[in-house]
Formats: C-alpha cells, structure tokens, sequence
C-alpha cells in the first residue's frame, strides 16, 4: 500500500473521528489504522496538504500527543489548535466525501 493509498484510509478514520468530534491521539490512530504511532507523521503529511490546498479545514488537528494534547511537530496547518479543532468539527466532511488515492497524490503532488 503506498502513501496515498493510506492517506486515504486515514482520511475516512478522521472524517469519522470528526462527524463524532472526538480528538485521536497518535496511539489511538496508530491501533485503528494497524501502524506504529512513529509511522503516523508521514501517512498525515498528505492529508494536511490536500486540506491546505483545498482549503478545507486541517483534518489532521484532531491527531495529538498523548503528553501534551497538541498535534505533532509535523503539524504546520494552523497556529490556533483549539479554534482548528472547531473549525474541522464544524465542517461536513460526510457531505464532502473521501478523496481517492490518486486525487490526493494529484493535489500534493500537483
């Protein structure tokens, strides 16, 4: 599975997350997605962008540290994390829906 191909299956666990406004932590993900949480940074890396691109809310706010509650170093999206989080609670992404793999690679690597 490439990195699109996850990014993907990540997405439909954050929108999920999302719709139930509930915060992930890197642990959390790392067990609904079967990836150790140090692999995690670079499978949100493709979601932050297409969301920056298409200027959607940053999804992957919702994916903190266990220790500190604020997303990783890797998390350049947005400086206001607590307003971020509304922001992305606040949005449909059911109604948007999941981009596919190959939409995600166009879009980052566009």
């Amino acid at each position: 599975m490439n990195i699109y191909q996850r990014a993907a299956q990540f997405w439909a666990v954050l929108a999920l997350a999302a719709s139930n406004r509930q915060i992930l932590n890197y642990k959390m993900l790392s067990r609904l997605v079967g990836m150790p949480p140090a692999a995690l940074g670079g499978m949100l890396e493709p979601i932050q962008t297409f969301c920056q691109r298409n200027n959607l809310p940053p999804l992957t706010v919702l994916v903190v540290q266990q220790d500190s509650g604020l997303p990783g170093t890797g998390f350049i999206a947005a400086a206001d994390i607590p307003k971020a989080q509304a922001d992305v609670f606040n949005y449909d992404w059911l109604d948007f829906g999941a981009p596919s793999p190959d939409n995600i690679k166009n879009i980052v690597e566009g």
